[in-house]
This record gives C-alpha cells, sequence and structure tokens, in this order.
C-alpha cells in the first residue's frame, strides 16, 4: 500500500491497494515518469517475500493519474479534492462488466466454488426437508431388542439407539428415537430388523399431488472490488445467467526455440502468478485456457524463458480525449 499526495490549488492523492493489484504491469507501462516498478512478482506470488507487487518513487510521480485509469482492476486510484477521476466525466473509463441476473439464476452455486478470486457471494435456502415427505414410522419397544442394525444403516442417520448400564445387576437401560426431520422414509430400517419391531409407510408418491412444490431463493452476487473478469462464472454457469465484459481482446501465445522451451513441470511461474486461474499444466508444458484469461499479462513478465507472447488487439478504455494520453494508454494495446 502507498499514498502520494500534493496539495496546492487542488488537493491531488495516488492510492495504491495491493490486495487488488494482480501485478501485471499495465500501469508501469503507460506511467510516463517511469516512477512505478514492479517487485519481484513471482516469488511474492509464492508466499515466499511480503512486500507489495508495486512501488513508486513518490518525488518523480506527477499524479497525471493515467496509472489509475489504465488499470482495469481498480488497484490504483487518483483523487482530486477527494473525488476519484473514474467518476469524473473528462477522464477515461473501462466498459466492462461482471453481473448475475437474479431471474435466471438457479442458485445452484457453481459460480462461487469456481472464481479463482473468492468474488461471489452466494447463499441459498432450501424448504424443510419433511415438508416434501410424508409417511409414517413407528418401533414396537416391546420387539426391538437394540441391536444396532437400523441406526447403523439409515443412510440419513434418523435412528439414535443408547445402551445405558444402570448397575452390575440391571439390565441395560435402553431407548430407541426416529428424528423425523430427517427420515426419508425409505424402509431400509424395516427390511433389516431381525424382529419385524418396525412399522414404516412411505406415501409420498401417493400424495405427491398435495405436497407443494418446493420454492428456492436465494442470492448470488459479485464483489466487483475483487472481481478481474476472468469469465469463470460465466463459463461454467449451466443456466447462462452470467455476463462478463473483459477488458482486453487478443491473443496470448507460448512461442518456443531451440534454446528456450517451456519447463511447465519444474517451473510453473506463470501458473503461479495467474490471477485467473487460467493456466493448467498439461504433459509437462504450461497451456492457458483464454476462455478464462483477461489478458493482463502478469505471467509474460514472470516467464524465466520468455516465451510467452502477449497480443492485445483492442480494450474497453473508452473516453479518450487527450492526444497525449492516447499515445501512452496505446502503449497497453500491439496493433
Amino acid at each position: 500500500m502507498f499514498d502520494v499526495e500534493r496539495t496546492g490549488s487542488e488537493v491531488r492523492k495516488l492510492k495504491y491497494n495491493d490486495s487488488k493489484c494482480l501485478g501485471c504491469g499495465i500501469c508501469t507501462e503507460v506511467c510516463p515518469t517511469t516512477s512505478l516498478r514492479l517487485g519481484p512478482v513471482v516469488p511474492i506470488a509464492r508466499g515466499l517475500i511480503e512486500m507489495d507487487l508495486l512501488s513508486v518513487n513518490a518525488d518523480s510521480c506527477v499524479l497525471c493519474g493515467l496509472c489509475s485509469v489504465a488499470c482495469p482492476f481498480d488497484a490504483l486510484s487518483l483523487t482530486i479534492d477527494g473525488t476519484p477521476i473514474k467518476e469524473m466525466d473528462n477522464y477515461p473509463t473501462w466498459e466492462v462488466e461482471s453481473e448475475i441476473c437474479d431471474d435466471d439464476c438457479v442458485y445452484c452455486g457453481r459460480c462461487s466454488i469456481a472464481c479463482p478470486r473468492d468474488a461471489i457471494l452466494f447463499e441459498r435456502k432450501l424448504p424443510d426437508r419433511e415438508s416434501l415427505l410424508r409417511g409414517e414410522i413407528n418401533i414396537d419397544d416391546e420387539k426391538c431388542i437394540y441391536c444396532g442394525f437400523c441406526e447403523e444403516l439409515c443412510p440419513p442417520g434418523a435412528i439414535t439407539i443408547s445402551n445405558v448400564p444402570t448397575s452390575s445387576v440391571d439390565l441395560m437401560n435402553n431407548s430407541i428415537e426416529v428424528d423425523t426431520s430427517k427420515c426419508v422414509y425409505c424402509g431400509i430400517c424395516k427390511r433389516v430388523c431381525p424382529q419385524d419391531a418396525i412399522i414404516e409407510i412411505c406415501s409420498t408418491c401417493m400424495l405427491q399431488d398435495q405436497i407443494e412444490v418446493p420454492e428456492i431463493t436465494g442470492t448470488t452476487y459479485i464483489v466487483k472490488d475483487s472481481c478481474v473478469n476472468c469469465s469463470w462464472c460465466a463459463e461454467i454457469c449451466p443456466v447462462d445467467a452470467v455476463n462478463v465484459t473483459k477488458p482486453f481482446a487478443g491473443k496470448l501465445e507460448v512461442v518456443e526455440t531451440e534454446e528456450s522451451v517451456c519447463k511447465g513441470d519444474s517451473c510453473h511461474a506463470c501458473q503461479d502468478v495467474c490471477s485467473c486461474n487460467a493456466v493448467d499444466i498439461v504433459d509437462g508444458k504450461a497451456e492457458t485456457n483464454l476462455s478464462f484469461c483477461n489478458l493482463c499479462g502478469a505471467c509474460i513478465s514472470a516467464c524465466p524463458q520468455h516465451i510467452r507472447e502477449l497480443t492485445r488487439t483492442s480494450m474497453k478504455l473508452t473516453n479518450i480525449n487527450s492526444e497525449s494520453w492516447n499515445e501512452c494508454l496505446n502503449k497497453i494495446l500491439d496493433e
């Protein structure tokens, strides 16, 4: 974390949030005064060094805001008199989005499990199980010998048997209970009972038209501060309820030579720094699934073999009104 502040006719303040930084280096590419510097991204990602991914030379930084505008992940924020420039009409803005349509979401939770940044909050409410079942169960205490067959074989664990000795000469103080909130009336207990002590009747099938259709409700929410627009949620959603707009279009390739080849199994530096979980080691080589890649470029500088090539053909950064800013920001692209 760092803050750089200048006061005068206006108060300019640049804030850096390391928790949002991907170590991509986009900000260092556009900085006109080369005041920003990436740290050792791979050791930091592996937890070998505790330090920020980015540092700044406060003496040379002119607080122009180019780095703040260029960062698609909001790791850098420049404010003028307390207002972020990304909220001002005359500054460029990213037209990226990650959103879940509540009307289409079925609350399966797959997006929450798949998200590599834990950026999706998921909660669902299921109906009580007993409201979906109809049946009866009864155990004859006079016939029951408390053998425990039913307890051990009960699939939902609805049967509890206790055998408590009262004295050295008395019989065991036995009891058997059925938790009807767990019982699914499957009949296994009845079939395994050697004493025919269990009476069980399942009427769910016969009365299914009288049982209300279960209603499943919930909430699925993307935390924008943590989202990196990787598209895992959109790709894995079975009902197409998620829409993700990535910051860049382009391609990422591995170009090997006789001198430099991918050492995926023994290196995996690209995999370690990838915030999108888009890199897999397949047959000893690193492969990037572009469906999940946001083309941030962190893996490019991380690769010790320098065989990864990134080409960005377009970006969702709009409202660039200054020629000088346009020249600096176009350094992000490879046209």
